[in-house]
């Protein structure tokens, strides 16, 4: 039998009472410990949580008839008190080590609440939210976002059990249970440094070659998608200090930022790694192209620029050269603040699956501009390297990972030298 592991329920019992006593006896009958915690808010419980929700409401600051009264009128107030003091609470028992997973059913508020609190954990540990609100891209865009939460769509409202509602519970409840007893935690022990990797489709045979000349040379590479949210969680790792370098082969993220693309992943693209002082090895792939699938303006860019249709979900058009010189501008910027060694590797036969010769993005000329405008506003001119190869290419993978290694090494020595001064 497994391991008894702690399950932390979040509850708002006042609306839901009947259906939190269901999936706490459930975790019980599969041999786990349950924790109930209730951040009721509207009226008084038709019974009392094992964490009350008068004890969530003071630590996040005010009393429970205040919550109730802020509710009535200004709810925004209670919800945002009842989710700082449950955190607060999920917190101090992460720390003591009492809970190893966490679940959350309910609708809207219980959406909201529920994932706010599973954002501020650690990744590794089980996260669970089941809602009929799981298919909704706003919601789900914005409660998940870059965290590693589990989303059960269970279809029916939890409102009452009824035996449709009731089969999605079980079936959420053995999730959660599953991933308590099959989880390693949320402590990464891999006795190599870690370094971060972006990647896509479209430079994957690269990224992949990379990969494998990164674990050759003693290192463990992490890659991340960069389709918006991998390489905005890559750079919350980084300022988090989970990794100690990152080959930066696909930054496109940066530029569909800048110009409104689909896979705009927030203004601390390069800038984390450079804030945070960790070597990085940055190339180019993906600045030349943007996503803007499903967009109102995407007829007028087919029309008046080269684009390829990958599939329904992806259209990806080709930057000008005026947008490559924003993009290189913003790149240099970046740069600048870097508090430990870097590289700009730009491959000249082209920078994605894209744009090669004979393919719809190529545009050397356009890259050109890029290459001249970087070098222009980069105060170290001598960090960009324009290498005679395809990114898309073994060849050119080992080109990063090469420069990667240099600069890591001589970067950890003149730390090592600091240090003994």
């Amino acid at each position: 039998m497994a391991k008894q592991k702690t399950i932390l329920i979040i509850a708002n019992l006042d609306t839901r009472g009947e259906d939190f006593i269901f999936v706490k006896d459930l975790i019980k009958k599969k041999g786990h410990r349950a924790i109930l915690l209730d951040f009721s808010m509207e009226t008084k419980p038709p019974f009392s949580g094992d964490i009350t929700c008068e004890q969530v409401a003071e630590k996040g600051g005010l009393s429970i008839d205040e919550v109730r009264n802020y509710y009535k009128k200004e709810r925004n107030i209670a919800t945002e008190n009842q989710i700082r003091g449950a955190t607060l609470i999920v917190q101090e028992l992460l720390e003591k080590g009492e809970i190893d997973g966490v679940f959350g059913v309910g609708g809207g508020t219980s959406l909201l609440v529920s994932t706010s609190i599973m954002k501020k954990l650690p990744l590794g540990m089980p996260k669970l939210m089941a809602t009929p609100m799981a298919s909704s891209p706003r919601w789900v865009d914005q409660c998940v976002g870059t965290r590693d939460i589990t989303m059960h769509h269970t279809v029916f409202d939890i409102v009452g059990m009824n035996p449709l509602l009731k089969s999605q519970i079980i079936n959420a409840v053995g999730a959660i249970c599953g991933m308590v007893e099959m989880t390693e935690g949320p402590k990464v022990y891999s006795g190599k440094p870690l370094v971060a990797i972006s990647s896509f489709g479209f430079a994957e045979m690269c990224v992949q070659a990379a990969i494998g000349f990164l674990n050759e040379a003693g290192f463990m590479a992490v890659p991340c998608h960069a389709q918006g949210k991998g390489d905005r969680a890559m750079d919350e790792m980084i300022r988090q200090g989970m990794f100690s370098g990152v080959i930066d082969v696909v930054p496109r993220g940066l530029a569909e930022e800048m110009f409104g693309g689909n896979c705009a992943a927030g203004p601390d693209r390069i800038l984390a790694a450079s804030e945070s002082g960790i070597p990085q090895v940055i190339s180019t792939c993906g600045f030349e192209q943007l996503s803007y699938t499903g967009r109102k303006e995407l007829e007028e860019l087919k029309k008046s620029r080269p684009h390829v249709v990958i599939d329904a979900m992806r259209v990806q058009v080709r930057t000008t050269p005026e947008e490559l010189r924003q993009i290189a501008r913003a790149l240099a910027e970046r740069l600048n603040k870097a508090k430990a060694p870097f590289k700009v590797l730009i491959p000249l036969k082209g920078w994605s699956t894209l744009d090669m010769e004979g393919r719809a993005l190529y545009d050397p000329k356009g890259n050109a501009a890029f290459t001249e405008e970087l070098k222009k506003w980069l105060n170290k001119k001598e960090a960009v390297e324009e290498i005679d190869l395809h990114l898309y290419t073994p060849e050119f993978a080992r080109k990063l990972v090469d420069e990667f290694v240099k600069i890591f090494n001589e970067y950890k020595k003149s730390k090592q030298a600091g240090s003994t001064r």
